[in-house]
């Protein structure tokens, strides 16, 4: 058993990522806080979208996605608008055959869609995220309304809508022969005899060769033998995996994903215990409102965590994404922001098991 509880921060893939460590393995993450989304961008190629704009990735001091626009707040103070329509060619491939908007897996999801202009949405999952939002609100870190039937509405709406169109790429991919592993209907005995017979060959065919890949590094995480390394792009492998390893393959988002884990789309937002309105007391910047940072900072302060995993911008690099494992708050603070692009956010947790043996 792990000396470190960690409180996790992700998206819907990298969340459930998390939830396959968790159901497969001995895993130091103890709470996840998931995060809406519709998609996320490729850094390379948001680099080279720009410069049809004249702009460089360290020219723009804030992103903003609203209206059917990303906004680029500029540090000059000038706003550049480029239509959505336009920036959906820079989608990471993945996110087309994603039918999560808010993170179904995690203990809290977090997300600004059905909220008040200041507030966040936020959603109960489990009975440990219900403890930690009581605790937040009897510590003040928070306060909470009811969220409105009209912005329930709202958020639900997004949330199908988004399903929609997705399962749509997925019967497209379907049709072509491409198969979508985690949207497969199986039993779990299925999907043991499945993995038993899985290694990263597997993976690399039915995942990294056919744009599924989310670049989280659970794969990377998970292999014992560290053969598996991850880059801005994909996975790769030096070597051969050791006969009754299927490690890789079975903490993958898009393998196969166990009964308790699916999501049978036919509700739009997933199971859950609560949806409140929420707004930080603490903190008035960072991701979603706040809230992100400021349940990190209830989770640090009381120890009900030792460390926080968060994705940081590169100081040396302008909006590039890193993971780090954190137990500072001032760090977590500044780690604060949407970064609409991703990164192996597991490869912290591999360097902590390699520093400790």
């Amino acid at each position: 058993m792990s000396e470190h509880k960690i409180a996790m921060v992700g998206t819907p893939c990298e969340i459930m990522a998390a939830s396959k460590i968790q159901y497969y393995t001995d895993s130091p993450i103890d709470v996840k806080l998931g995060l809406f989304c519709m998609e996320n961008f490729s850094y390379k190629y948001f680099e080279n979208l720009l410069e049809e704009y004249d702009l460089k990735m360290d020219d723009i001091e804030k992103f903003q996605i609203d209206k059917g626009f990303v906004f680029l707040l500029l540090k000059n103070r000038e706003t550049v608008k480029i239509p959505l329509s336009v920036a959906k060619r820079i989608i990471r491939k993945n996110c087309n055959i994603c039918v999560e908007l808010t993170s179904e897996t995690s203990d809290i999801s977090i997300g600004s869609i059905g909220s008040d202009d200041g507030w966040s949405t936020l959603i109960i999952r489990t009975k440990k995220g219900e403890e930690i939002v009581n605790g937040a609100l009897e510590q003040k870190f928070i306060e909470a309304k009811e969220l409105s039937e009209i912005q329930f509405n709202l958020l639900n709406k997004i949330a199908q809508t988004k399903i929609n169109k997705n399962i749509e790429e997925i019967e497209k991919r379907e049709f072509l022969a491409r198969p979508v592993l985690y949207q497969r209907d199986k039993s779990d005995d299925s999907i043991a005899n499945e993995i038993s017979v899985s290694d990263f060959s597997d993976l690399k065919s039915n995942v990294i060769d056919i744009g599924a890949c989310v670049l989280c590094g659970a794969c990377e995480y998970v292999c014992s033998d560290n053969l598996i390394t991850i880059d801005d792009t994909k996975p790769i492998m030096k070597g051969e995996c050791p006969p009754d390893c299927h490690a890789c393959f079975a903490v993958c988002p898009r393998t196969f994903t166990p009964e308790d884990l699916r999501n049978d789309n036919s509700k739009a937002i997933g199971e859950f215990i609560k949806v409140l309105s929420v707004k930080s007391l603490k903190h008035s910047q960072g991701q979603d409102g706040s809230i992100v940072t400021t349940l990190l900072d209830y989770l640090l302060s009381n120890d009900i965590v030792t460390d926080a995993l968060v994705v940081d911008k590169k100081d040396y690099l302008a909006w590039k994404p890193y993971a780090k494992l954190t137990r500072d708050i001032d760090e977590v603070i500044k780690s604060g922001g949407t970064k609409y692009s991703v990164c192996p956010v597991f490869k912290p947790l591999k360097n902590m098991n390699e520093e400790v043996n």
